[in-house]
């Protein structure tokens, strides 16, 4: 990869791959340090990308990948060491669109936030399905090859996360 294709993969999928490992990590430094590793790391393998198919979801499996090796990294430096908890804070919310009232601009970022948290909550086998499905807008077919498993298992984890989110935000909001 020249520095020319590298410029246009960050024009065209950069914003994507930034939101990807921000819904990933939930914490700037994290976030901006994912997403720097994932272009490296893009730079490193580039005879593997094919850019007339698809290269995003070949960089969101670089992230994706990245990020797996470091959880699981830092969950056995945990078992070994007993290091202090990475603290995870919600990425700033992003509005667009039109606002009509203070009201229901409140009302919006609430619900959003509620969300997030609910996803947030969500098993990991859950939760980057979620992301990659209606997040960055992936099918199924990509979701399986980026996460290796099969249709039928991405489908399946979908299905599962939204019931866990019904009854997780049928909760939240039965309390209000």
């Amino acid at each position: 990869m020249n520095e020319i294709q590298l410029e246009q993969c960050i024009k065209e999928y950069g914003k994507d791959i930034y939101a990807f490992c921000s819904q990933l990590t939930r914490n700037l430094q994290e976030t901006e340090d994912l997403y720097q590793d994932t272009f490296l790391k893009a730079v490193e393998l580039s005879s593997h990308i094919d850019f007339g198919k698809n290269p995003r979801s070949y960089l969101v499996s670089i992230a994706l990948r990245i990020w797996k090796n470091r959880r699981r990294k830092y969950a056995w430096r945990k078992r070994i060491a007993g290091t202090e908890q990475l603290t995870e804070k919600t990425a700033a919310d992003q509005f667009s669109g039109q606002e009509f009232s203070p009201e229901s601009t409140v009302l919006k970022q609430e619900l959003r936030t509620q969300v997030q948290e609910a996803v947030a909550q969500l098993e990991d086998k859950y939760r980057v399905p979620v992301y990659l499905y209606y997040t960055l807008q992936l099918p199924v077919e990509q979701i399986g090859k980026i996460m290796n498993l099969p249709q039928g298992a991405v489908k399946s984890r979908l299905y599962k996360a939204r019931k866990l989110l019904k009854q997780k935000l049928e909760d939240v909001l039965d309390e209000t």
